[in-house]
Parts: structure tokens; C-alpha cells; sequence
């Protein structure tokens, strides 16, 4: 079977893709492993959504039904980042509004829903690489044992930070070790008066790095953000990650209410910064996670998952419809993220100097606040 477009990844950036690509007519597969029916339960991190994400939502035509799904308002922020004091941060004032706590498995599912609506063709599968003859694009489909091929003119790698495709293609550089463990804490105390009302993030700075909670439709996510060799091992077990939260001053305060003793093994998953260079080559390109993936204190990921994907469908569009100077114009889009991403990411981690000795904050100090190093006086 063939098609013009192989779509690699049902998330966010994957699914904006197929619908772009749909819309303008183009025959399309979107695959995506875990696209398991419209309302899968299983939790998955990454569920702040900025105001910002309006625009292009309604662009999409997707607003209406978005705003009528499960997800939470996120109201703003607070933070304890450069002293022990909680600063708050209101969306009031942002020309687009709120933002959202997702629930991330409807939100991915509903995009696939959009996808599939606009005329895509939705397999569940893995999408495999698979080399072939000069001049053709064969992606094999993975699912239950059984290996499928397909041929196309064009891959959109949406595979996250795996990038399945654009690694065989281009170099990926990390911006550094960050890990985030992570546990949702959804039973409540039985009798416990209050409810979890609380709508706006909460960041805190600790010496090995730093914390943040949200509430999410499914409950109440707990997350610590530190480097990977930093990390003590017994955030592994229920028990490390409750003792490790007691330490905080500020984020444990939002477990009120909440079981202790129903807290879940927490979950481990790699957030270091992360770049494909080069994103695009002639029948392929990365988006989201897979060209640009981002520390989670910018959340701007699923934001930028959307803007990418959207871009990289009408890029591979233009291409299909004989303008490959389109790949240059991704480039160009792709390097004005990553720039004002780095700038912002600099910029943040320098406002919290109470811990600048510590590795986990000295390794983000600017190079200019950095002491030079003195020369080795040996021979």
C-alpha cells in the first residue's frame, strides 16, 4: 500500500501532522502504537497547556470541542524560585486566557479523532525503519508480530524523544542529565472535608533541583526534576518519593487531603533538554519532541508539539506540490524556538542563586557568572 505521507507518532505533534495533511487532500497514514479507542485511562505526564495555544487551536477548527473537554483551567503559577517566598503568576491579564491541565490521554485522543475525521487513515501499530532500494520510502508497521510494509513519499517523525527516524538521519545533542520522577496521587483521605481546589502550578527550587505539582483531572501530579546521576535511589519506592516531598516547604502542602498510603510507585522518564540536527532531509522531518524536545520548567512542550506539527504538515505539503525549498523554511522556524527556548531556559536558571555551589545549579550557571578557572600552575 502507499501513500504520500507516513505519519510516526500519534501524540499531539503526530496528530496536528495527519490533520494538516489531511485537510489539504493528501493520502496519509497516522500510526501510532498506543491509539487503543477515543478515551484511553492511562495517565501520561505532560499536561500543562499555555493560553498561547488558542490562536492555533482555533485555527485548527478544534476549539469548540477542545473547550468542551475534560480538562482543567490552569490559572497561573506559583513559585518559590530565588527565595523561600511563593510569588504568584495570574493568566488574568493574558490576551488569550487561561491555560489548561490536560488530561493527556483524551486530549492526544481527540486530536487523533481530528485526524482521522479530516480523512486519515489511523493504524495501531509501531512504525519501524526499514532500508530500501535508492528512491523509496518503505515504513514497516509493527503490531502483534506481525511485520506490514508500506510505501511512501514522505515520513513525519513523531516519535518523541526516541526520534526512531531523524536519528538514523541526523546528530541529536542533549542539553544536559534531567530526569523527572514523577507519581499521581489520586485517593483522598475518606471523610477529608476539603476539596483539591487548587487550579494554579506550583514550582519550588530545592538544592538538587526542583519540584512542581498540578492538579490534573485524574488527581493531583507530584513531579521532582533533579539530574540523572544526582539522583537518589530511593525515589524509586513509594515510600523514598514521600519522605523526599517532605522536605519541600511548599509543594507538600498541596497533598492535603490526599492518601498517603495509596501513593503510587512514582514513574521515571528523561527531561533534559534534547535537539535533531538536521530536522528535515528530502522525504523526511522531525517534529515535537523528536526535532525539539524541551525542559519541562518552559512548559512549552505541548505547545511546541502542536506548532511543530502543524508546520511540519504544511511543509511536507509544499514539498508534495513541487517546493522543496519548504525544508529550508522548517529550519529556519525550527532555529527561532530553539533560540528563544535557549535564552528563556538561561535566563530562568540564573534567577535562582541561593544554591549556586550545588552541581545541579552550578552546571546551569551562565558561563559569565561562572569563575573563570585558574591556570594549573604544574608543568
Amino acid at each position: 500500500m502507499s501513500y504520500e505521507a507516513v505519519v510516526a507518532g500519534g501524540g499531539p505533534a503526530g496528530a496536528v501532522a495527519a490533520l494538516v495533511l489531511a485537510r489539504a487532500g493528501r493520502r496519509v497514514l497516522l500510526v501510532d502504537k498506543g491509539a487503543d479507542g477515543p478515551a484511553p485511562t492511562a495517565f501520561r505526564v505532560g499536561e500543562t497547556l499555555l493560553p498561547a495555544a488558542a490562536p492555533l487551536l482555533h485555527d485548527l477548527g478544534l476549539w469548540a470541542e477542545f473547550t468542551a473537554g475534560p480538562h482543567l483551567r490552569c490559572v497561573g503559577t506559583y513559585a518559590s524560585w530565588g527565595s523561600e517566598r511563593l510569588h504568584g503568576r495570574s493568566h488574568l491579564h493574558d490576551p488569550h486566557g487561561h491555560g489548561w491541565h490536560l488530561d493527556r490521554a483524551r486530549f492526544d485522543a481527540f486530536l487523533r479523532g481530528a485526524a482521522e475525521a479530516a480523512g486519515a487513515e489511523l493504524r495501531r501499530a509501531e512504525a519501524v525503519p526499514c532500508a530500501a532500494p535508492a528512491g523509496r520510502r518503505t515504513v514497516l508497521l509493527r503490531s502483534g508480530g506481525r511485520l506490514d510494509e508500506v510505501r511512501c513519499d514522505w515520513v513525519v517523525d513523531a516519535t518523541g524523544r526516541r526520534a526512531v527516524f531523524g536519528r538514523r538521519r541526523g546528530r541529536r545533542r542533549k542539553q544536559d542529565r534531567l530526569v523527572a520522577v514523577h507519581a499521581l496521587f489520586a485517593r483522598r483521605v475518606p471523610g477529608h472535608p476539603a476539596e483539591d481546589a487548587e487550579l494554579r502550578t506550583l514550582v519550588e527550587a530545592v538544592p538538587g533541583g526542583w519540584w512542581y505539582t498540578a492538579r490534573v483531572p485524574a488527581g493531583r501530579l507530584v513531579a521532582h526534576l533533579t539530574d540523572a546521576d544526582l539522583a537518589d535511589s530511593a525515589l524509586r519506592t513509594p515510600g523514598g518519593f514521600l519522605d523526599a516531598l517532605a522536605t519541600t516547604r511548599h509543594v507538600r502542602t498541596r497533598l492535603d487531603g490526599y492518601d498517603p498510603a495509596h501513593t503510587p510507585t512514582p514513574r521515571w522518564t528523561a527531561a533534559h533538554g534534547l535537539r535533531l540536527h538536521p530536522a528535515a532531509g528530502p522525504g523526511w522531518i522531525a517534529a515535537g519532541d523528536a526535532a525539539l524536545a524541551f525542559d519541562p520548567l518552559s512548559s512549552q512542550g505541548i505547545l511546541t508539539a502542536l506548532h511543530t506539527g502543524a508546520h511540519a504538515g504544511r511543509t511536507v505539503d509544499r514539498c508534495l506540490s513541487g517546493h522543496p525549498s519548504a525544508l529550508t523554511d522548517h529550519a529556519r522556524f525550527l532555529d527561532g524556538i530553539a533560540h528563544a527556548y535557549e535564552r528563556h531556559h538561561t535566563e530562568a536558571y540564573a534567577q535562582e542563586p541561593r544554591w549556586r555551589s550545588d552541581p545541579f545549579w552550578a552546571r546551569r550557571r551562565p558561563p559569565s557568572l561562572t569563575p573563570t578557572a585558574r591556570p594549573d600552575p604544574r608543568p
